[in-house]
């Protein structure tokens, strides 16, 4: 329901091929610069050995987990910012931004004051040892007690999304990047910081973007002291959110099961490739699909607020092809480049070896991934999370035994994992295909 206060809205005029290419074309960019922070961070800390590659990669999922409940501020509120803007209803949109930023406050004092007490048991949770869980220690303990800023950066980016400016995001994370390549080896190896020299190059260029994200957008909106100050919304907020910051915790989980159940036991250089198949090589081709969904997801939830689902679904027709036609071409870049990718990662032939596998495999699902993150912008854009959940939590539950029984008792070892993997890819895009194309999303009140 709208503010009393709301003025009608203005009929919008058609959707053009242009809106959608200046939406998506920043947003495929900001993407892509802000998972380059993990690629970086892996780039640098190959000086410390094989051990930090798979600490950094296996913290990637815990990183995940606490995300989740970052997500599921976010998630909640973009929809409804993206909905108040195309129903030109700027109250609503700084009372949904506010309850945001208080509810990102009560997250990010527990992350610095409970996630730096459980650091040091992490590693052992992950099925980690040795030098590989201690560097995942320290980085994970640094990482909380300064990430205050990490809580608050989806929000911002989500925000702008969804009020159809997807460039500032993008200048933002890049002056972001730019920032943390600098800091990375001075941290790292000048001062002589290890691990801990990366996780802190990744807050302090995080807080520097949020400072400045953060007064844009209170501008840009009028955000007002009385704003700040915890009311109803905050519950519709946490029932479009929650879904999301549930399904992303259960990824989460469920990638720390499989570690612990499937990838430790196989040994160090599995535990690296992993880390430097998902946190470097997925971290280039995941950003591309998500500047497809973002657009959609912006579109979608601003022209429904406008009263205009017809225009939703021609941004879904027309992103259709290019999005798979992206996931073909990832897929072939895994495959057929994936051995000189991997190389500037690491030095260590084994670690490079598994790393290599974990591409080969990982291509042929790629179309499917593309599909699925083009579904998440439409029914995220909605605010349809609930469907979101039942498209992705089962198949990701169902992972953990299936890995565990082509590792093992079928004898595929690491290559019945990844193999897993693209299984469960495929169901999810087909469930959440369905989803989309049946398109109860359209008359969701919210």
């Amino acid at each position: 329901m709208t503010s009393a206060t709301a003025a009608a809205p203005e009929k919008l005029p058609p959707l053009t091929p242009r809106e959608v290419l200046r939406l998506a074309l920043p947003a495929t960019a900001a993407a892509v610069v802000h998972h380059a922070y993990r690629p970086l961070d892996q780039f640098f800390v190959q000086g410390l050995g094989k051990e930090a590659q798979g600490a950094l990669g296996a913290s990637t999922f815990v990183l995940i987990l606490v995300w989740a409940s970052f997500a599921m501020v976010s998630t909640g509120v973009a929809p409804l910012v993206a909905r108040a803007t195309g129903a030109a209803d700027p109250l609503r949109r700084r009372q949904v931004v506010g309850q945001g930023l208080m509810a990102c406050a009560v997250i990010a004092a527990a992350l610095v004051f409970g996630g730096v007490f459980v650091a040091d048991h992490i590693p052992g949770w992950l099925g980690l040892s040795g030098l590989t869980a201690e560097y995942a220690a320290t980085y994970l303990r640094w990482l909380f007690l300064t990430g205050g800023a990490l809580v608050v950066a989806p929000l911002i980016d989500g925000c702008f999304n969804a009020m159809g400016n997807t460039r500032l995001p993008m200048l933002l994370q890049a002056a972001g990047l730019a920032l943390n390549a600098v800091l990375n080896p001075l941290l790292i190896y000048t001062a002589g910081l290890g691990t801990a020299g990366a996780a802190l190059a990744t807050t302090l260029a995080q807080t520097a973007v949020v400072l400045v994200g953060l007064t844009v957008l209170a501008r840009e909106i009028g955000l007002k002291r009385e704003d700040l100050r915890f009311s109803p919304e905050i519950w519709r907020i946490l029932e479009v959110g929650t879904p999301v910051g549930l399904s992303t915790a259960a990824y989460a989980i469920v990638y720390w099961a499989i570690l612990r159940t499937s990838i430790a036991p196989l040994g160090d250089d599995v535990t690296a490739g992993l880390g430097i198949g998902f946190s470097a090589l997925e971290a280039l081709s995941w950003p591309v699909y998500v500047g497809a969904s973002v657009a959609v997801s912006s579109v979608v939830g601003r022209r429904l607020g406008a009263g205009q689902p017809e225009e939703a679904w021609r941004v879904i027709r027309w992103m259709t092809g290019p999005s798979l036609a992206l996931g073909t071409i990832a897929g072939l870049v895994f495959a057929f480049a994936g051995p000189f990718l991997v190389n500037v990662f690491t030095d260590d032939p084994d670690a490079a070896r598994e790393a290599i596998l974990y591409a080969s495999v990982l291509a042929w699902s790629q179309p499917f991934v593309a599909t699925e993150a083009l579904t998440e912008g439409v029914l995220g854009g909605a605010g349809d999370t609930r469907k979101l959940f039942l498209g992705t939590v089962p198949f990701n539950l169902a992972r953990v035994p299936l890995a565990w029984a082509m590792a093992f008792p079928l004898g595929m070892g690491a290559a019945g994992v990844w193999w897993a993997i693209n299984i469960t890819t495929v169901a999810k895009a087909a469930v959440k295909s369905w989803f989309v194309w049946r398109g109860a999303w359209a008359k969701l009140e919210l």
